[in-house]
């Protein structure tokens, strides 16, 4: 379990701290787009009102704190699952990531009204429209890694 906590903790801290190094200190929110390595990495101010890609997109309170619950009540869930369902060291580090990054967007969603997504990436004539954080990332990649590294119960 403290593994899952630790993992958790440094992946919120890494999110709030580049959001606000991105947002506030290089005044994204105003710029609105900062070319870093054109197309491959822009900086492309988003705000995200509803869950990844903008579904459910809502600018109510109601949608908003709806959102909010959800999150914490998952990262509660998993936090409760890892404890109790054995696991290895990566299972652990995943579910850390989930919890890291929907943490990391709650907090976003309480200040903000909404989740600041930033990042903006597109390759080889592929112009993707989207943008993320970290802490998307890290809510991806920690699913992912709970799939993957849960061990499967065979029936008896």
């Amino acid at each position: 379990m403290k593994t899952a906590l630790w993992t958790a903790f440094w992946v919120f801290l890494l999110d709030q701290a580049s959001k606000y190094l991105v947002v506030h200190w290089m005044d994204l929110r105003n710029l609105g787009t900062i070319e870093v390595a054109p197309p491959y990495l822009v900086l492309r101010m988003a705000w995200n009102y509803g869950i990844n890609f903008g579904l459910m997109a809502g600018d109510s309170p109601i949608a908003r704190w709806v959102l909010i619950a959800v999150a914490l009540v998952i990262s509660g869930a998993v936090l409760w699952w890892v404890q109790h369902e054995p696991g290895g060291k990566w299972q652990k580090i995943a579910a850390g990531l989930l919890v890291g990054g929907a943490l990391g967007n709650v907090i976003d969603r309480v200040l903000y009204g909404a989740v600041a997504d930033f990042l903006n990436m597109s390759c080889c004539g592929f112009n993707n429209p989207f943008a993320f954080n970290v802490a998307d990332i890290a809510i991806f990649a920690g699913a992912l890694g709970v799939v993957i590294f849960t061990p499967s119960k065979k029936p008896a």
